[in-house]
Formats: C-alpha cells, sequence, structure tokens
C-alpha cells in the first residue's frame, strides 16, 4: 500500500499512528488498499475554530475509489472522525456487495419460473390426425 500524507509538517509519531490506523481499519475488513492519500487542510488560517479539515481518498482494487472528510478543531480529531466515517463506508459497500450476491439474477429466477413442476414429466404437444 502506498501512503501518502499531505498538510502535515514534521510530527513523525502523528504519521506512524496515522499509518497504523489506516492498517487497522482495512485489515478488520478484509481489504487491502492500493494507494491511500491523506490530506490536512487548515481552512481558516489563524483565526481559529472549526477548521481543520482531513481527507482520506483510498483507491481499492476492482472497486470504486472511497473519498472521506472530517473538519475538527485539531488535526487528531478530524483524522479520528475521518477514519470512523472510512470504516462505515467500507462496511456499507461490503454489506451492499453481500446482498448483491444473495440475490438471484433475472435469468435464474426466469429458468425456474419457466421450468415445469419437479415432479411432474414434461407435457408434450398432442399432433394432429388427419
Amino acid at each position: 500500500m502506498t501512503l501518502e500524507i499531505d498538510g502535515l509538517p514534521g510530527n513523525p509519531r502523528f504519521r506512524t499512528l496515522i499509518a497504523k490506523k489506516l492498517d487497522l481499519a482495512f485489515e478488520r475488513h478484509g481489504v487491502q488498499p492500493v494507494a491511500t492519500r491523506v490530506v490536512f487542510n487548515d481552512e481558516n488560517g489563524s483565526k481559529g475554530g472549526l477548521g481543520i479539515r482531513c481527507g482520506v481518498t483510498v483507491e481499492l482494487p476492482r472497486r470504486p475509489t472511497l473519498h472521506v472528510d472530517h473538519l475538527a478543531d485539531s488535526q487528531r480529531i478530524a483524522f479520528d472522525g475521518a477514519i470512523e466515517a472510512l470504516e462505515r463506508q467500507v462496511m456499507r459497500d461490503r454489506g451492499r456487495m453481500r446482498e448483491q450476491r444473495r440475490r438471484p439474477k433475472k435469468y435464474f429466477v426466469a429458468k425456474r419460473l419457466l421450468a415445469p413442476e419437479s415432479g411432474a414429466a414434461p407435457a408434450r404437444p398432442r399432433r394432429r390426425s388427419a
């Protein structure tokens, strides 16, 4: 997995924490991402208040790219909120895929509906005598 972190100057301990939390989040769900990008952005500048946005973009194999972001007053809280949202989105995606696999496809259903009863022999058309 390729991990890219933007907008976080220095602070190697926080970078390792980000990597561990991302690995743990995807390890739980059995999905291994191809690439992950974490971006921190201060939207308010020096004004203060809720202004730190953490955006997480994850590329998964054979699936659409996932993106979540969270707004908070510190980088750590913004990242924690983004990770929680990402886990919810992965769970929702897995549940949706599981439901699609469980439902019979339309051709299978049509074949079953058009098939004769299992105990009776198929009816043959009668020929006319001339």
